[in-house]
């Protein structure tokens, strides 16, 4: 009789296994699925100035407001109407280098923001590392240990982190060799398993703070995506898209569809990625471009939330086969809704801020002073800022000051009458509160410093010329060969050519003092004396306020030749 049992339960167990509905196939019918993406948002909130092409005249331009909390977030509650089957997702720095109404709140407004406007998952940025790994934990996990417990939870308290995932598949920690963060994340919609693989740009080492990511390794992009690749295949997904914080420049505009015109350091990196990857959301360099490349969409949405990048999927499971429309979409403050919810959370942040932003600090000469370099790399608002970083130093008898034009995230204007400047003015210039750093360099390391401009970061070519404080010229031939384009007779302070054996006390911010940007002989100073308490903004406004109608500098400190 147990017999007759176990053949029954045999045949019954086969039955089972064999029953069509216990492993059903992969539809035939096609899902149409929408991702959205916003890349570079840097915590604008509201809306900020952007040209469109005059509809009336191609050849001339019209501003608009366009981004911002409430526009984006009216957006995509407007398409979820249209098509449930939808992702709103990220491609870095959407925090970091904020303004006051942001920034000043720790960014923890922007992140609760994308919170509930739905966002899902988002690629780490080179920004979203600016107050080291620790702060950008709290910032994914939540709680108030920040390092800079006067900003932190002043928001929302306690603030309980972001509700999506930043992922990273080439940030890796030195000792463990595991990633820091989640390398990609797989979204279930309208049946259909989409997975989203997030990178930051490998250079990312040489354009934060050093001391804040000293514990990670940033791998090769493509590499560490293709990596994960045969993992994803393995469980099933029908569509792979990629996240990353790195991207190019197209001569096309940004509403051009299918252009062919991209270059860049994303070109190389798509060129190597595994075919099974459907398209590429890029961010970083601040430009708008919907390309091809390889025969894979690549877009990029422009900065501040001006544009999001749409990718309409039709996705049939049986086949994975995966078709894609790609668009950038102006956000329009002219013709979109604001969601409602946002306007309480921007309210909000406001009320707390606003004090600060429009307390008003001096007057300049000018509506506006300019951070665009000229033919040397010298700009009027560098001048400026540099004669600032000097000036804030006197009782640490420095002689030099050197910014970097990185830290200048906008030209500097004027919102009140007569020239008048506001601290919210200021801050928009320089918001990511470094301290001051005075040490001794000898005029040989100064040179070597100085020659670190050219072939920066790694990059053939590039090219980052810090700013300098009154007193100090010299000239540089860029045809020369390495090491050797300043011409070290040139190098003067006050008209003295600077002795390479003598020490001369210069001051820069904790960035570059680690660092930054490549600027590794900073390190080599001595006699260093960190200055916690004296900081970039400060200093800034600090100089305005003593110097009333201050102009811009002349640009006359550096010279090129050739």
């Amino acid at each position: 009789m147990k017999n007759i049992f176990a053949a029954l339960s045999l045949t019954l167990l086969l039955a089972a296994c064999n029953d069509s509905k216990s492993t059903p196939a992969k539809s035939s019918t096609p899902v149409n699925v929408t991702v959205l993406g916003l890349n570079d948002f840097h915590g604008n909130l509201e809306a900020t100035n952007f040209k469109i092409p005059d509809p009336a005249d191609a050849t001339k331009q019209i501003p608009i407001l366009a981004g911002g909390a409430e526009l984006i977030g009216g957006y995509v509650q407007q398409e979820k109407t249209k098509n449930p089957n939808q992702l709103f997702v990220g491609a870095g720095d959407l925090i970091g280098a904020s303004p006051v109404t942001s920034s000043l709140l720790r960014d923890e407004p922007t992140v609760l923001a994308l919170s509930q406007m739905g966002m899902k998952v988002s690629s780490l940025g080179n920004h979203e590392f600016d107050q080291g790994l620790k702060e950008l934990k709290r910032m994914q996990n939540g709680g108030c240990d920040s390092n800079d417990t006067s900003k932190a939870c002043k928001f929302q308290n306690p603030y309980p982190g972001a509700s999506f995932k930043w992922l990273g598949a080439n940030v890796v920690d030195k000792t463990t060799g595991k990633t820091a963060f989640d390398p990609y994340e797989i979204e279930t919609v309208g049946n259909v398993k989409i997975a989203f693989i997030g990178a930051v740009l490998k250079g990312t080492p040489n354009i934060v703070s050093p001391n804040g990511i000293a514990t990670l390794n940033f791998l090769d992009e493509a590499e560490s995506i293709n990596k994960y690749v045969p993992e994803l295949k393995a469980k099933g997904v029908d569509a792979i898209i990629v996240l990353i914080h790195q991207g190019g420049a197209a001569k096309d505009g940004y509403a051009v569809p299918a252009c062919g015109t991209l270059t860049g350091d994303i070109v190389d990196i798509v060129n190597r990625l595994d075919p099974a990857v459907n398209a590429v959301i890029s961010g970083h360099t601040h430009q708008g471009y919907n390309c091809v490349v390889n025969g894979r969409t690549v877009i990029q949405g422009d900065f501040y939330g001006h544009l999001l990048q749409r990718l309409d999927l039709t996705i049939t499971p049986s086949s994975k086969k995966v078709e894609v429309r790609a668009m950038n979409v102006l956000m329009d403050s002219r013709t979109l809704p604001k969601d409602p919810a946002m306007t309480t959370l921007v309210t909000h942040a406001k009320a707390l801020t606003d004090a600060v932003k429009q307390a008003p600090v001096g007057t300049i000469a000018t509506a506006s002073i300019s951070r665009t370099n000229n033919a040397a790399g010298e700009s009027a608002l560098g001048d400026m800022i540099a004669d600032s970083m000097l000036a804030g130093t006197a009782a640490q008898n420095t002689q030099i000051a050197f910014m970097n034009p990185g830290g200048l995230r906008a030209d500097l204007i004027a919102s009140g009458a007569g020239n008048s400047v506001t601290y919210g003015d200021l801050y928009a210039v320089q918001p990511f509160g470094n301290n001051m750093t005075v040490m001794d360099m000898t005029g040989a390391q100064i040179k070597a410093m100085l020659e670190e401009q050219f072939d920066n970061g790694g990059t053939v070519g590039a090219t980052k010329v810090l700013q300098i404080s009154k007193g100090l010229t010299y000239s540089y031939d860029s045809t020369a060969a390495k090491g050797s384009r300043i011409d070290a007779s040139s190098l003067k302070l006050n008209g003295t050519v600077l002795d390479p054996a003598k020490n001369y006390r210069i001051v820069t911010n904790s960035f570059l003092a680690g660092g930054g940007d490549g600027f590794t002989t900073f390190k080599s100073g001595i006699n260093v004396l960190q200055l916690p308490n004296v900081v970039d903004i400060d200093v800034f406004v600090a100089y305005i306020k003593a110097n009333p109608g201050v102009a811009g500098g002349a640009q006359n400190r550096i010279t090129k030749t050739k």
